[in-house]
């Protein structure tokens, strides 16, 4: 287990001196009357820009053109480690939120990250508690909220790029809600925390071509799901060939 947080326990030690910005990620979102969606949203950026100077971790985005400009929409990506929503977050410039799965959503200063942008703890075990989430999700992502889900619903260490089979349940937020969905393929995320090492990481995020509500509207949730599964796996193919200008356009 520690040899799998080496690099988490070398940022929370080299940011001691910015322990005193955890009592207070807390208080802002405790207190969004006060503190708007926006500024918590750069407040979590922030951090997490401090968190990859000192963790020597680096990431890149491409196909930000791809998002849609309007309205909101939900975002399923393959799932890596703890680090896949931040670099998500990192490079996504209007402010979203991201389904967790509770238990892991309990640790120290992820609960803040969670917190600051209203984010929801999903209990993987209890159906009705997750049927609840989702139409939460969706009726938020209506009104024109962004969201991240990890249809995989959990990640095995060092899976590498492989992609978890997705769930098709995990989708139906954003079928409800009658949104775009945004497949996101994420490259090499599984580094920052699951290597046996603090040299230099670089990780990519991408951006795929949205898929309108017109496109998946006769569709069902297991044909959904396998839809945008093949379309993250064949850019991942792209990316690790080194081709980001063809994966964007998966």
């Amino acid at each position: 287990m520690v040899k799998e947080l080496i690099r988490f326990i070398y940022v929370i030690v080299g940011n001691l001196h910015r322990a005193w910005m955890i009592p207070l990620m807390g208080y802002y979102s405790r207190h969004p009357e006060k503190y708007s969606e926006r500024f918590r949203y750069e407040y979590n950026k922030h951090a997490i820009r401090l968190m990859n100077h000192t963790g020597r971790i680096y990431t890149q985005a491409y196909g930000a053109e791809n998002l849609p400009k309007d309205g909101g929409y939900v975002m399923f990506a393959n799932h890596q480690g703890k680090y896949d929503a931040l670099g998500i977050m990192l490079t996504h410039e209007e402010p979203c939120s991201v389904v967790m799965d509770e238990a892991r959503s309990k640790m120290p200063l992820v609960k803040q990250f969670i917190d600051m942008v209203g984010g929801k703890r999903l209990c993987l075990h209890d159906l009705r508690q997750a049927a609840r989430v989702i139409r939460e999700v969706s009726k938020e992502v209506g009104y024109g909220r962004k969201y991240i889900i990890f249809p995989a619903g959990g990640y095995s260490h060092r899976n590498g790029n492989h992609v978890d089979a997705f769930k098709a349940g995990s989708f139906k937020s954003a079928m409800r809600a009658k949104a775009p969905i945004v497949p996101v393929a994420l490259v090499d995320s599984w580094k920052v925390f699951d290597l046996w090492s603090l040299r230099k990481v670089n990780t990519q995020v991408y951006y795929l071509k949205p898929i309108p509500y017109e496109e998946y509207r006769n569709m069902k949730s297991v044909e959904v799901a396998k839809l945008v599964y093949d379309r993250i796996t064949a850019a991942i193919a792209y990316a690790e060939k080194y081709h980001p200008e063809i994966a964007v356009i998966q």
